[in-house]
């Protein structure tokens, strides 16, 4: 007689291959160690890197990172190498690659595009329009990686080009992934949109069911900016399904954090979910602790953490809150090795969490520091923005309104100069309540004036119609 199974914690049926109850979606842990044996355990990155397998395997995925000695003693052998191919007159762009790779491990990115200028060189020597592909592509890796975000761009098409005329339609997807990484980077989401479509569209169309799901993961963060819960809920079922039929416990993992940060975009109502998926994600990554690296390790916990702490915030629960975030920060900065933007979205999470505890000079901090690391990225709308917090921060909690009208101002420069005329005209009013209680009427009526005529441009009657009450107090 056929036993149905049931679930712990909801007692729903569950079917005996699943990771966690597709009902409640706490995890079954118990059937966990048996799938452990025989599942796939290599990250789906959301970029994609074309050097060899054998390089990537050892260093990448491993559980304990190479040693800058043995990566240098790899570089050794391969130096011996080339000159042996050198006094043979043979090409040695295959060495160069292997080499190129093993300086990115080493995040020595000036060499690592040295030689993969060089092997580019060697490959164009001999018509080799795969390899030449392959060099633009992780070329263009490293300019993303370093904040040259046009180079990047520039490097993905060349590759893509060459891959088209190839037809190597996988390649070509995986590429289009790239594209639309870099453009999500630089906050051109429809850009990064069409990429990842095209991407999807041709998976699907090639009938190549990994890149689908890996290009629709990528998509989800899109749809997460446009608010189209419904569709990611439809990708995240179809990408759950999958990685449950392949026994594929990373690509879970994965899907678990999305299922967490789309309960969390949901809503209140939705808080308990997120807090349990994001969890529940947690218990997956330290079952594979013995099995992964530090660095797949960080890059699967940082999200968990940062959304564990903003719920924690939500909640007023300060020192869970502050515990979450600053293991976010340190996961970032295990598997980022360099100042990365991500840093930034966990710093202003931090400066709101001292702000509530009245942390008033430690919320500048972390709000500045955050300042410069989206600067390099060129993000000047989120520069603005955090400028317009810390104009209120001064103005509010601090009670300098010379230092807020500081802030304003230089938020509202950017905010004009990227036509965005509801933030502008917001602070605009602002600047003049802030005239107005220094008895500056004079400049308070310009800033008054301003935001009038914006809210005019935007159609806005009502706020309008405040607004020139104001002037007309102003001018009596």
């Amino acid at each position: 007689m056929y036993n149905q199974l049931t679930c712990p914690y909801c007692k729903e049926s569950i079917e005996k291959h699943w990771l966690y109850c597709h009902n409640c979606g706490k995890p079954l842990i118990t059937n966990l160690d048996n799938f452990l044996g025989k599942s796939s355990l290599r990250p789906h990155e959301e970029r994609t890197s074309f050097y060899p397998d054998d390089e990537l395997e050892e260093g990448y995925y491993s559980v304990k990172l190479i040693e800058d000695k043995e990566i240098e003693d790899k570089l050794s052998e391969l130096d011996d190498e080339l000159r042996q191919r050198e006094i043979q007159g043979d090409l040695s762009g295959d060495l160069l690659l292997k080499k190129a790779s093993l300086y990115y491990k080493l995040r020595d990115f000036s060499r690592a595009i040295s030689n993969l200028e060089l092997a580019l060189k060697n490959f164009l020597e001999a018509n080799d329009l795969a390899n030449i592909a392959i060099c633009h592509n992780e070329i263009g890796l490293i300019y993303e990686d370093s904040g040259y975000f046009e180079q990047a761009i520039y490097r993905f098409d060349r590759s893509l080009s060459i891959l088209k005329d190839l037809n190597d339609q996988q390649k070509v997807i995986q590429v289009l992934n790239n594209l639309g990484n870099v453009y999500y980077l630089i906050k051109d989401l429809e850009k990064s949109y069409e990429y990842y479509q095209k991407a999807l569209d041709l998976a699907e169309k090639e009938d190549l069911e990994l890149e689908a799901v890996k290009s629709a993961s990528n998509l989800v963060e899109i749809l997460f900016k446009f608010k189209h819960y419904d569709r990611i809920s439809k990708i995240l079922k179809r990408n759950s399904e999958f990685f449950e039929k392949n026994q594929d416990v990373y690509g879970i993992i994965q899907t678990l954090i999305k299922y967490g940060k789309l309960n969390y975009f949901r809503g209140e109502s939705n808080y308990d979910q997120s807090y349990q998926n994001f969890n529940h994600a947690l218990n997956l990554i330290r079952k594979l602790e013995d099995q992964v690296s530090i660095y797949v390790k960080s890059k699967l916990e940082w999200e968990c953490y940062l959304y564990l702490g903003k719920l924690n915030l939500i909640w007023d629960n300060d020192l869970e809150a502050e515990d979450y975030l600053v293991k976010s920060l340190e996961a970032i900065r295990t598997f980022e090795l360099k100042e990365h933007i991500k840093e930034g979205l966990v710093l202003e999470d931090l400066a709101k969490l001292y702000l509530l505890k009245g942390e008033d000079n430690k919320s500048v901090e972390y709000l500045s520091y955050a300042i410069e690391i989206y600067e390099k990225y060129g993000d000047k709308i989120k520069i603005a923005e955090i400028k317009r917090k810390l104009g209120k921060i001064y103005q509010k909690y601090m009670q300098n309104n010379i230092k807020s009208r500081d802030y304003y101002e230089q938020a509202l420069e950017i905010f004009e100069s990227s036509d965005y005329l509801k933030e502008a005209a917001e602070i605009l009013n602002i600047l003049g309540d802030l005239c107005v209680s220094s008895n500056d009427l004079e400049n308070a009526l310009n800033y008054f004036k301003q935001s009038k005529e914006y809210y005019q441009d935007l159609e806005d009657e009502y706020n309008s119609d405040i607004i020139s009450e104001k002037i007309k107090s102003l001018e009596e």
